[in-house]
C-alpha cells in the first residue's frame, strides 16, 4: 500500500498565523487566525490541535513548508524557528516559500501586488501572477517606497494584504525551495533589524568622535 504524504505549512509573517496539514494534495486541516503578538504563544497549540483531528503526530509528517519572510521580525523568526526545530528533531524534508507568495495565493486576479506594510511609506511588496491555477512570481521581493514601486508597475494588479492562502496553488508552483541544511534555514528579513541599526549608528559614532 502506498504511503500518504503528509505536508505541514507554516507562516507567521504577518498579524495572521497559519498553519495547514496538507494529505495527497488536500488541505485537510488548517488554521488562519489574527494574532495579537501572540504566534509564540498560539502556534504549538493551534499545530497540536490541528494534528490531533487526525490522530497524527510531528513524526507522521513527510514534509514542512514554512514562509521564511519577509514581514514582522519577530513573526517570521517563530515560525522559522519552530519549522527549524520540528525538521531537525525528526528529520523531516523541509522547504522554504516566500510569505508574500503564501499571500499572494489568496487572489485569483491575473496580476496580484502582495504588500505588507512596514511603515514610513515603506512596504514590502512582491508581484505575481496566476497562470493555469499556478503562481509565477513577476518581480523579486523587496522592501522599498509603496508609491515609488507602484508607479513603475504598468499592468492591472490587485493589492492583496491579507487573506487565506491557497495552499495547493503554491504546491503546484515552482515557487517552494528545498533546505538542503536544515542549520542554514534562516529568516529573509529584507532590511537589517533595529538591533543592528543601532550598533551601526553607535559604530559610527565612534568612528566621528
Amino acid at each position: 500500500m502506498k504511503k500518504s504524504l503528509k505536508q505541514l505549512v507554516i507562516d507567521t509573517a504577518t498579524d495572521y498565523i497559519y498553519l495547514s496539514l496538507i494529505i495527497d494534495g488536500y488541505e485537510k486541516q488548517s488554521v488562519y487566525e489574527k494574532g495579537v503578538n501572540n504566534h509564540s504563544v498560539t502556534l504549538i497549540p493551534f499545530l497540536e490541535e490541528m494534528l490531533n483531528r487526525e490522530n497524527l503526530t510531528l513524526k507522521n509528517l513527510d514534509e514542512i513548508i514554512v514562509g521564511d519572510g519577509p514581514g514582522s521580525y519577530t513573526g517570521v523568526r517563530i515560525g522559522v524557528t519552530v519549522a527549524k526545530m520540528i525538521g531537525y528533531l525528526n528529520n523531516i524534508k523541509t522547504y522554504k516559500v516566500s510569505s508574500l507568495a503564501l499571500m499572494a495565493s489568496h487572489s485569483d486576479n491575473p496580476f496580484v501586488l502582495a504588500v505588507i506594510d512596514a511603515r514610513r511609506g515603506n512596504a514590502f511588496m512582491g508581484l505575481y501572477k496566476n497562470v493555469d491555477k499556478k503562481l509565477i512570481q513577476i518581480k523579486t521581493d523587496c522592501l522599498d517606497n509603496i508609491e515609488k514601486y507602484r508607479n513603475n508597475l504598468s499592468c492591472n494588479y490587485e493589492v492583496v494584504s491579507n487573506g487565506k492562502p491557497q495552499i495547493i496553488k503554491i504546491i503546484n508552483s515552482d515557487l517552494l525551495e528545498l533546505v538542503k541544511d536544515i542549520h542554514n534555514l534562516t529568516p529573509n528579513y529584507l532590511q537589517i533589524t533595529e538591533a543592528e541599526r543601532n550598533l551601526k549608528n553607535e559604530s559610527n559614532i565612534k568612528t566621528s568622535s
